[in-house]
């Protein structure tokens, strides 16, 4: 047995091992003590240790994990210290990944002794996703040489059983197979998903479920055994790395913790499921391992005493460290963006006009010449038709299929991918079709791209950009039609941008592109190609390349007669996209007595110049497209009323489309539910007699 044990795995490894699941029992143990300390809730790896650590063992510095909610283990194994796992146990200031901010066993490290870690939400499955954009972007960086490595990076997805049957899990798994990813994707099935028994949640194991993902590999281990797990890990990373193909292991682990700290065994398990899961601790299976090949018992007995030790000190020194100052509850929403004034040549000389649609093509065209970590996919944009509004059109031909390509009909992949993509140091530029198919990729925008600057302490904001084609005209009707941004304006974390004229698309997609936080770019489908009447000024001379239009930065396109303004008579419209060119339309029957504000940017909001510009005319009227009720554009009036009002002559007023649930296609009813400059004339006159 000796020696047959030893010829698979070091002696020394196997120590390791042993000392690093006395580590995880000890620190088990001690939060169960400790609960009235422990109270942030937790999960432990108790049952799991086995292939949590044969995984980490096998990883490099250049490689990247995601370990999930139950893999300390995994930290332990790559290098974290259990006092640095407990200063997030107790959410203190000095926790290394989240400053305080997030649950335990959820990591975000950049150490450049470590595989790296990207920040993942609680949300089972989820980081599948930006794990296999990690994969991706590995990927792309290696086709382009744009890097190189004293090793060929390998990607570790880790989630539990239960979390397979996701439908993201599923993306994930589809795009890694397909594009043939340096990706393992480790599924730890215990068999319970919190009290959910697999007979109750699934038809098959993960091993079974994939066997239909052509391109994907796949082996079982039984996880609570540390050779073999060992074994087969080893076999998995040499193989990934060496063949640059994704693949899924499948390992049979146990629970014998609780699932949570505050969703105990005892709410929902038998004895006798307890029972079976305990002898198949993976602690005492290697422990009985090493007595029959010879190790010494007393050896054995120390590194626990040992093991305890550390992590008593661990947990004493982790409970006096200082918590989060409250100042810093605000700090790391965005990163620091480079863009913070206009610069470059707006309106050249002897420019031509253009149409927003080429705006957006020859901007990206400059950015990706100039540089090569630029990328850009998503349904439909590649070289075939270049988008189904013709927005990327030759793209994909000047800059090949594996930089402008096609992707399925994925757009939690579409969006989520960009994370990971981010995280290696590409910007991804991906399209979501149509506003009203982004709600598939609303869960990776929320979860994990919004969150990821807040909950890493700064180290993974998301650099990305995601066009959003938007808005009704021409009998579009109800799913391509709708409005999105008071849905997505609710998303701390993201900056939205929402032009309404070619060299503001230009100049705000550039400054997008250099902004290292995450920016959606709404784009209004009827005024690409300026085909509604009374759209024509949507086309402007083109800017230069080397114009840059920051965020934030308002405009007034329709200024008021000062002397009109001085007599209380005007009424200023604050509003963006298609609303821009209503308003410029009615204000043609008050001569002098309207002013009309750009906002170009929903997120951040131009407030000084709109709270400025409210204070001089007394009147405002916000203009949307969007339905009303409880919609962007209510919330910004009360704020605006809030911050203006001594200054008002008559209450905020908002105007928009009327609530139905959605964009009708008869042309007749779609024209009665939109605003339009007959009925924001009617609005205005009804205000200017204030």
């Amino acid at each position: 047995m000796e020696n047959t044990l030893h010829e698979k795995v070091s002696k020394d490894i196997l120590l390791k091992a042993y000392n690093h699941m006395m580590l995880a029992k000890a620190m088990a143990d001690i939060y169960e003590e400790n609960r009235n300390v422990t109270k942030y809730v937790h999960s432990t790896s108790r049952g799991h240790e086995a292939i949590q650590l044969a995984t980490a063992y096998q990883l490099k510095k250049e490689d990247w994990v995601s370990p999930y909610y139950r893999d300390e283990s995994i930290l332990l194994g790559i290098g974290f210290e259990p006092y640095q796992l407990m200063l997030q146990l107790l959410a203190k200031a000095d926790d290394p990944f989240s400053g305080g901010r997030s649950y335990y066993s959820h990591p975000s490290s950049r150490d450049e002794d470590k595989p790296k870690i990207i920040h993942q939400s609680s949300a089972t499955g989820m980081q599948t996703i930006p794990t296999a954009g990690v994969a991706q972007g590995i990927k792309y960086i290696q086709d382009f040489n744009l890097q190189q490595f004293e090793n060929n990076p390998v990607v570790v997805c880790s989630l539990g059983d239960n979390s397979v049957t996701e439908g993201e899990v599923s993306e994930a798994l589809q795009f890694a197979a397909l594009h043939q990813l340096p990706i393992i994707f480790l599924v730890q099935d215990n068999e319970w998903g919190i009290s959910v028994t697999k007979e109750e949640a699934r038809t098959c194991d993960a091993y079974d479920f994939v066997a239909g993902f052509e391109g994907l590999g796949r082996m079982r281990v039984d996880g609570t055994d540390f050779v073999e797990s060992f074994e087969v890990m080893k076999k998995a990373v040499d193989f990934v790395r060496a063949e640059r193909k994704p693949l899924l292991v499948c390992a049979k682990t146990v629970l014998i913790g609780h699932h949570t700290s505050g969703v105990r065994r005892e709410f929902y398990r038998d004895e006798e499921d307890l029972t079976k899961h305990r002898a198949k601790d993976p602690g005492v299976i290697l422990r009985n391992q090493l007595l029959e090949s010879g190790v010494d018992e007393d050896l054995l007995k120390q590194i626990t005493k040992k093991a305890r030790l550390e992590a008593e000190e661990a947990f004493e020194k982790a409970q006096k460290a200082e918590d989060p100052k409250p100042e810093t509850v605000m700090q790391h929403i965005f990163a620091p963006t480079p863009i913070t004034e206009e610069v470059g040549t707006r309106e050249p000389e002897g420019g031509e006009k253009i149409v927003m649609v080429d705006a957006a093509i020859h901007a990206i065209q400059e950015i990706m010449w100039k540089h090569p970590e630029a990328l850009l996919y998503g349904q439909d944009v590649g070289e075939r038709i270049g988008g189904v509004f013709r927005e990327t059109v030759t793209l994909g031909k000047k800059f090949g299929s594996k930089r402008v390509f096609n992707t399925a009909i994925q757009e939690a992949y579409i969006i989520g991918s960009t994370t990971g993509m981010s995280a290696v140091g590409l910007k991804p530029i991906v399209e979501v079709q149509f506003a009203d198919y982004i709600y598939p990729g609303i869960n990776q925008l929320i979860t994990e791209i919004s969150k990821s600057s807040y909950l890493s302490q700064g180290k993974f904001p998301v650099s990305n950009i995601i066009r959003v084609p938007i808005g009704a005209y021409g009998g579009g009707g109800p799913y391509h039609s709708g409005s999105v941004e008071s849905i997505l304006a609710n998303i701390k974390g993201i900056k939205i941008a929402y032009p309404s004229n070619a060299a503001d698309f230009k100049g705000l997609l550039k400054a997008a592109y250099y902004d290292p936080n995450p920016v959606v770019m709404l784009e209004h489908k009827g005024l690409y190609w300026s085909k509604v009447p009374g759209t024509e000024d949507a086309k402007t001379i083109e800017p230069a390349e080397d114009y840059i239009l920051p965020f934030g930065k308002g405009k007034i396109v329709i200024e008021a007669d000062d002397k009109e303004i001085k007599k209380g008579n005007t009424v200023v419209v604050i509003t963006y996209g298609m609303g821009v060119y209503w308003a410029k339309e009615a204000v043609k029957n008050f001569d002098g007595k309207v002013e009309v504000i750009d906002l170009r940017t929903i997120i951040p909001l131009d407030e000084e110049l709109v709270f400025e510009r409210v204070k001089a005319h007394g009147k405002c009227i916000v203009l949307t497209e969007e339905q009303l009720n409880n919609s962007f554009a209510e919330a910004f009036a009360h704020r605006i009323s809030k911050n203006c009002f001594k200054y008002l002559d008559a209450p905020v007023e908002t105007m928009g489309s009327l609530d139905t649930p959605a964009v009708p296609i008869n042309l007749v009813l779609e024209k009665e539910m939109l605003p339009n400059a007959e009925k924001l004339s009617a609005k205005i006159e009804e205000m200017l007699k204030y």
